[in-house]
């Protein structure tokens, strides 16, 4: 774990703009009428409406998607009363959290009250502001009076997260842990060390799983609550045991099942671990230093289930796991409340998720290879990208059955989808590529079978749907890598090229080839010889029908791919050249850039042939082309040869192509501002369109641009590159891609032989 410094948090809090977080418009505001719109006189029409019905509120404002996180800063972090103000880093911190996870946005307030009476008066009179409250920080017992007070007097979602935040994701835990070990809720002896608000909150929630009450002994500084203590307050005293023989944590824990810490750190020793049952549960969450290490409680009983507060350890309970999906939740429905109906779904959610396959995204984030149900992994990683539809669509679904919605859900899978698209792991347009290459999958083969990235690609793509996948490599070594890495290979072909028994292959495809590049100095030997090379025998395959795509590039340089799909595959009659593409999924909508990787420096002729393609494939994407040709320069303002060659290919591309829709030269700022470009070259053929295809002028600034937005902007994804005018499909991909930018390549390239199929079935019919 990377040790904090005091002065590399404070750097990070000041450093700029000081704070974490800011508000953005949503809405244009660049001319009068916009700002007309935004405000007088427009204004007063969605003011009226929600006059007339105060719930026109979630429709016009942002209210449906807004949360206040107050706090009076009585209990903050670990570091106690220190007041509202002080406690303001925590209050943005958790407006982080909630806009990175959940997309929500967040109003930090910080009350300087302690009085719970005059505290609620005012959180109800801001109350109007905001579609959700979370409660934060807030000590107890004056929480528990608060919630339940705000939750009596407000029409809106209240949540106090201390409270039911680690409520909820201790109890998903625990219900995993519990089936791990075999044990059921309602037989296992629970100790609770703490009686503050969370661990109130954690008991209660594990009693509406099973547990009984008298198998639960709570304690608190003082000790085990009995039930023959006095000045015991309502919370405590509803936990009080009748067992007057235990005092200490060491006699509590004795023969226990379970041992749940929210207290603080090093008091439960390795004697007190071994005296506990069988398969013992330890819930150390104490932060930053737990009740025991991990190291600890491992060492003492081998056999231990452990979960910690900490991200450096297994299972970790972590309540940014559960409070952006549960609000984002009963927000998208406009729910009344958080009730315990809700809660419940949300347990089960978490709980249910831990079993599924684990993403690659998060073996990657936490450098493992196999993460699998089981002691060490219970429950998911904070960086699951699943938890926000799971999560939310459980919760927005139980709020629905119980009654507290406003709005209803019919679609759950579009409302699934719109939350992947919403927080930018999934676009619209991969969605709709996924969902078209799954109608008809094809035969892909993928070149470097034995590369991790290409292997789980594979995997991905095969478990998608998307695709037949063929792997090229040594077929023990793959089989070995998939076992490590905890894949099933299961309807995937392996190809090992090298084998004697694909030697009858090998040689029918030297001698297609050198029938076919005979007079360009080819021999059969030389032919032969080159289909020992991945990219020369799954080209191959694709040429002589053996299968549909391909996919190569992780580790093969680009010269030598794009001379071997020239030779193979060749580039379409009506071209004389080819090239390639990236889509760049920017908020605006997707951006096409050309030519990011086959052509150096083309000339007129070329840069022709380029726009041509390029209007071809955003047409496959069916969109309609709305083309820029980037020069440095605005319709001839410089002579140079740069800008002379691209506005010769304008001319050339307006007379052979009067229908299509493209000018230039064009430098990219007015290429892209069309009320800019509108006002100074009102005679353009892009008037009143926003350009969505962007040629340059050479390779080095097409993949210099799209290469810097991928580097600087966290929320645009970036497809590519895509090929334009080979033969057939033949797909590269960039060195270094992921799998899921493997995927999305893959998923492109289905789709393109599937059309290349139909177009070829309707020539020969």
């Amino acid at each position: 774990m990377v040790k904090i410094t005091k002065e590399a948090a404070l750097s990070y809090h000041q450093t700029g703009r000081p704070g974490k977080i800011e508000v953005k418009p949503t809405k244009p505001y660049r001319t009068q009428t916009d700002l007309s719109l935004a405000y007088s006189p427009g204004v007063a029409y969605p003011c009226l409406e929600i006059q007339e019905n105060p719930d026109n509120a979630y429709k016009y404002t942002d209210k449906g998607n807004l949360v206040a996180v107050i706090s009076n800063g009585t209990a903050v972090l670990g570091l106690g009363d220190i007041g509202a103000v002080s406690g303001k880093p925590v209050m943005e911190g958790k407006g982080l959290l909630f806009k990175i996870y959940g997309g929500i946005d967040v109003f930090d307030i910080e009350i300087d009250e302690k009085d719970p009476e005059k505290f609620c008066e005012a959180v109800e009179r801001i109350a109007p502001t905001f579609g959700g409250i979370n409660l934060e920080d807030i000590k107890a017992p004056e929480c528990f009076y608060i919630e339940n007070r705000l939750k009596e007097t407000l029409d809106i979602p209240v949540m106090h997260d201390d409270q039911h935040g680690t409520a909820i994701i201790s109890a998903a835990g625990l219900k995993n842990a519990l089936e791990v070990a075999g044990k059921k809720i309602e037989d296992v002896r629970i100790v609770v060390n703490g009686a503050g608000a969370a661990a109130i909150s954690c008991t209660k929630l594990y009693m509406a799983l099973g547990a009984r009450k008298e198998n639960i002994v709570m304690l608190d500084s003082k000790g085990v609550i009995t039930s023959n203590r006095e000045k015991l307050n309502e919370q405590k005293r509803f936990f009080a045991t009748d067992r007057l023989d235990i005092h200490t944590l060491e006699e509590a824990v004795k023969g226990a099942d379970v041992f749940v810490g929210l207290s603080k750190g090093n008091i439960l020793t390795q004697d007190m671990v071994r005296s506990m049952a069988d398969k013992p549960i330890v819930f150390a969450l104490a932060n930053p230093v737990p009740e025991i290490s991990y190291e600890d409680a491992v060492a003492s009983r081998p056999d231990v289930l452990m979960a910690t507060g900490r991200s450096d350890y297994p299972n970790q309970i972590n309540n940014v796991i559960g409070f952006p999906y549960i609000f984002r939740g009963a927000l998208d429905v406009n729910a009344r409340a958080i009730n315990e109906d809700m809660k419940m779904a949300a347990v089960l959610a978490i709980a249910n998720l831990a079993k599924q396959p684990v993403p690659d995204v998060v073996n990657d984030a936490y450098k493992v290879n196999n993460l699998t149900f089981g002691p060490d992994y219970f429950i998911p990683k904070p960086v699951d990208p699943r938890l926000i539809t799971e999560v939310s669509a459980a919760v927005a679904k139980a709020a629905i059955d119980s009654g507290v919605a406003r709005r209803h859900i019919d679609d759950w899978d579009a409302y699934k989808d719109s939350l992947s698209v919403m927080l930018g792991q999934e676009t619209k347009l991969t969605q709709k590529l996924y969902a078209t290459a799954a109608a008809h999958p094809q035969r892909v083969v993928f070149a470097e079978g034995t590369h991790p990235t290409m292997l789980r690609a594979a995997v991905q793509a095969r478990a998608e749907g998307i695709c037949h996948p063929i792997l090229l490599g040594n077929d023990e070594i793959i089989e070995k890598m998939a076992n490590e890495l905890d894949l099933s290979l299961a309807g995937i072909e392996v190809v090992n090229l090298r084998h004697p028994s694909e030697q009858e292959r090998r040689e029918r495809f030297a001698q297609i080839l050198t029938n076919k590049r005979q007079r360009e100095g080819y021999t059969f030997q030389e032919a032969n010889d080159k289909m020992f090379e991945r990219n020369y025998f799954g080209m191959m395959m694709v040429e002589t029908g053996d299968a549909d795509a391909f996919i190569t590039g992780l580790y093969t340089k680009y010269s030598n791919t794009i001379k071997v799909a020239k030779e193979v595959i060749g580039i379409q009659s009506e071209y004389k050249h080819f090239g390639t593409m990236h889509i760049i999924n920017s908020p605006r909508g997707p951006i096409y850039v050309a030519d990011t990787l086959v052509n150096e420096n083309p000339d007129t002729d070329t840069l022709v042939d380029i726009t041509k393609l390029s209007s071809n494939a955003v047409e496959f994407f069916n969109e309609k082309p709305v083309i820029a040709l980037i020069s440095h320069s605005n319709f001839g303002s410089s002579a140079t040869d740069g800008a002379r060659k691209v506005k010769d290919a304008i001319t050339k591309l307006h007379e052979e192509f009067p229908d299509m829709i493209v000018d230039g030269e064009l430098q990219i700022g007015f290429a892209l501002d069309k009320e800019l470009r509108d006002e100074q070259y009102p005679f353009t053929r892009l008037k009143g369109k926003d350009v969505n295809t962007l040629v340059f002028p050479n390779l080095t600034s097409a993949r210099s641009s799209y290469k810097m937005l991928q580097s600087l902007t966290a929320d645009v994804e970036i497809i590519g590159p895509i090929q334009m005018g080979l033969n057939k499909a033949i797909h590269f991909i960039d060195f270094g891609a992921n799998v899921r930018d493997v995927v999305n390549i893959t998923a492109v390239a289905a789709i393109n032989a599937y059309v290349d199929k139909i177009k070829n079935a309707s020539k020969e019919g």
